[in-house]
């Protein structure tokens, strides 16, 4: 592979990777001077892999007289694979909004970076941070969430490592082996998808300000198996016969949040991906609207809509 310097990332000599992009950090808090609307900390799922949880904790919960628990969102951050973290400053602030206005316990997700971890490696700890969390003793989820009512999020990136673990929660023929964790739905924020033959969304907005089709073909390159072209089913999600797996996501009862912006060039594979799915049966919610890619996480300004129909998703 050539150096891939056009998506911010440079090969090295030895086969190593300079990105060259900087996503400034924030650490997790739980002062309440800090965001005192919700507070925040982080767990190791498994320090080999230098994957770990944040926990969002709404005060509401702390401070309500009421037993009633909050559902919980598993929230997988953005950056095509390749870029950002669970500390980003924007994924942290995104968190800290959606637990706030939609009065949920958020779980956000560090998990392996592509090329030095290749797809599946993403999905893998999507995985691993379900199973971890259905064990987990930590107080702020044993005493606050309530396990029958969880709900995979992801933006871009994450919106396609949220439906890729759905289907591996799926392929197993049911939760079983997540209890007492039940998955109730996915909201899959301007998920990323992509595929060979172009739509007219790319070619029409190919030079995006946010996205562009080189860039979007650079990540992929960068981030599925060596050798695997962008019509893989990691990718492309037409390209794969998954009767089959929606057959058992139909059985499970899972409900579909897609959410896209017209000025994103992956509207177009977006509302064909909520079509397939209708077809399939699938309880599918599509959300479309103007804006651009991941909107709502780099201008939290334009995020109440967002946050208004995940709460009426989550609550229904």
């Amino acid at each position: 592979m050539s150096d891939r310097t056009h998506v911010g990332i440079l090969r090295n000599a030895d086969g190593t990777y300079t990105r060259l992009f900087r996503f400034p950090s924030a650490p997790a808090t739980s002062e309440p001077d800090v965001h005192p609307q919700v507070l925040s900390k982080d767990i190791i799922i498994s320090p080999s892999n230098q994957t770990w949880l944040r926990i969002y904790l709404p005060r509401e919960a702390l401070d309500s007289s009421s037993i009633t628990k909050l559902p919980l969102i598993v929230y997988y951050h953005g950056g095509g694979f390749v870029f950002m973290s669970a500390a980003s400053t924007v994924t942290h602030s995104f968190c800290n909004e959606l637990a706030a206005q939609t009065v949920a316990i958020v779980v956000s997700v560090e998990y392996r970076l592509a090329p030095e971890h290749r797809l599946p490696a993403a999905y893998d700890d999507a995985v691993e941070a379900l199973h971890h969390i259905k064990a987990t003793q930590d107080e702020w989820l044993t005493e606050y969430v309530d396990f029958s009512s969880c709900f995979l999020m992801g933006s871009s990136a994450g919106g396609n490592i949220a439906y890729h673990a759905g289907l591996r929660v799926a392929a197993a023929g049911s939760d079983d082996g997540l209890k007492p964790l039940k998955i109730k739905g996915l909201i899959l924020h301007h998920p990323f998808f992509g595929g060979l033959e172009r739509t007219g969304s790319e070619l029409r907005l190919a030079d995006g300000s946010v996205l562009t089709l080189a860039g979007c073909d650079g990540l992929w390159e960068l981030s599925l198996p060596v050798d695997a072209d962008r019509d893989h089913a990691f990718c492309n999600p037409k390209v794969c016969d998954g009767s089959g797996l929606f057959g058992r996501v139909r059985s499970l009862g899972w409900r579909v949040l897609v959410v896209g912006g017209f000025e994103d060039m992956l509207i177009d594979r977006q509302m064909e991906f909520a079509k397939m799915l209708e077809k399939q049966g699938i309880c599918t919610v599509g959300h479309f609207g103007e804006g651009y890619h991941g909107m709502e996480v780099s201008e939290p300004s334009k995020a109440k809509e967002l946050f208004l129909a995940i709460q009426r998703f989550t609550s229904s």
